[in-house]
């Protein structure tokens, strides 16, 4: 769940110069109250209740009925394309430390090289793909850990200056900023889609969930905080600089440790993106949404693995757009997803009060309207300061959600008269 949701602190950089150091070390403190801590307490709540393969899918289909399910499913699916190349495109950027002179065919040829290795590893199932995150995760953490130390020994400057960018226009500070924000703090309802293939989901997710929330915060906040107060130069935290933070603070062999943990972070991000996001097609398979072909099983493996290679296909596809253009673009996406998954928990204690729940959200009404008000309302305030890249390529990749429920209704319509005709 951490690799998933997290990785590392690496992708934040450009928060720093497009918001601004005082903003970015707020939202990294603040926007999970907002965002991921809600939508975690209700898939903890939703997860022990409905295990099921698929995740929120299936829960806004049974809270709201076969079109909202199938447009949580399509967006997400949609979104996942995004994701995918969004970590293949960040891993390809930090090996530019070693290649800096490396050409944009070189650049898109290395991010399909990585996605076709993960591809291979997650046909192998979920138990390679835990073994090889857990790896990638205890390799990564070190670094960081050390350049924490090594930089609060040697605090230099103000992190929390300047606390926006100067000149700056509005909905950079407060809109392009706010969506890497949600960006990195987004996913914690997404591991519910693999929820069948985890022993004791029930017991499982809740507790994962109450580790890795305070875990992310400080994989993010406390990296960002020490970089900024040892190395400093604000102005150049761009994609990619944790490495030049790591090599002023530590030396050339920090910062050679940092920019692999920086390309291992990509990867075991990528890595769980494709085990969490290519259980939906199935799922939607399954239930006659998408071709059955989909459906297939591994014979050895037990894994959808035309799924899986589906997906990844189309991850390939879009791996040569620059990162700030997919997250523009990803966040509207995850935001719609993210909002029918809270709904869902609140329509689903009034349609089904007597489900069993083996946690359920603390507060009663009052904590009800906390996880379900807050990740609206963010949601809603991202999507108005979005960019105009992003507003038109997300409105874009939503109303086609619709637009294909549409056309599979008109063909199983034409399907069924045909069958009753023969």
């Amino acid at each position: 769940m951490f690799s998933y949701t997290t990785g590392g602190p690496f992708g934040l950089e450009d928060m720093v110069t497009t918001s601004g150091p005082g903003m970015t070390l707020v939202y990294l403190l603040v926007l999970p109250f907002f965002w991921c801590i809600p939508v975690s307490l209700v898939s903890a709540e939703l997860t022990t209740a409905m295990p099921v393969e698929g995740g929120f899918y299936r829960w806004t289909r049974a809270a709201f009925g076969d079109f909202w399910g199938f447009l949580a499913g399509w967006w997400n699916w949609s979104a996942s394309f995004l994701l995918g190349g969004i970590y293949a495109v960040l891993f390809t950027d930090y090996v530019v430390y070693y290649i800096p002179r490396m050409t944009w065919w070189e650049h898109y040829l290395i991010s399909v090289a990585v996605i076709a290795v993960l591809t291979w590893v997650n046909v192998r199932g979920i138990q390679a793909v835990g073994q090889v995150a857990t790896a990638l995760e205890l390799f990564i953490l070190v670094p960081i850990a050390i350049m924490i130390a090594m930089a609060l020994m040697h605090w230099r400057y103000d992190p929390f200056r300047p606390w926006v960018v100067p000149h700056q226009p509005t909905f950079k500070v407060f809109g392009v900023g706010l969506a890497l924000g949600l960006w990195l703090y987004s996913g914690y309802e997404q591991l519910s889609t693999v929820a069948e293939e985890v022993e004791d989901p029930q017991r499982t997710y809740p507790r994962a969930l109450a580790l890795v929330v305070p875990l992310s915060m400080a994989a993010y906040f406390f990296p960002a905080l020490a970089g900024l107060a040892s190395a400093g130069n604000w102005q150049q935290w761009h994609a990619g600089f944790f490495s030049d933070a790591a090599r002023i603070i530590g030396g050339r062999w920090l910062g050679t440790w940092m920019t692999v943990a920086a390309m291992l972070g990509s990867v075991a991000l990528l890595n769980s993106t494709i085990l969490t996001t290519t259980r939906m097609p199935f799922a939607m398979a399954e239930d006659k949404y998408l071709p059955h072909v989909l459906t297939r099983k591994h014979e050895r493996y037990g894994t959808p693995w035309l799924a899986i290679v589906a997906s990844a296909a189309i991850y390939a596809l879009l791996a040569w757009q620059s990162l700030a253009q997919l997250i523009s673009v990803y966040i509207w996406l995850r935001s719609a997803t993210t909002v029918l998954t809270v709904l869902s928990g609140w329509k689903l204690r009034k349609l089904r009060p007597n489900m069993k729940r083996t946690f359920m959200v603390p507060g009663g009404r009052a904590g009800l309207f906390y996880v379900v008000a807050a990740p609206v309302v963010m949601a809603l305030v991202a999507l108005l300061g979005s960019d105009r890249f992003g507003m038109i390529g997300g409105a874009i990749a939503m109303i086609l959600g619709p637009i294909v429920y549409a056309l599979l209704r008109l063909r199983r319509h034409a399907t069924a008269i045909s069958t009753e005709l023969i």
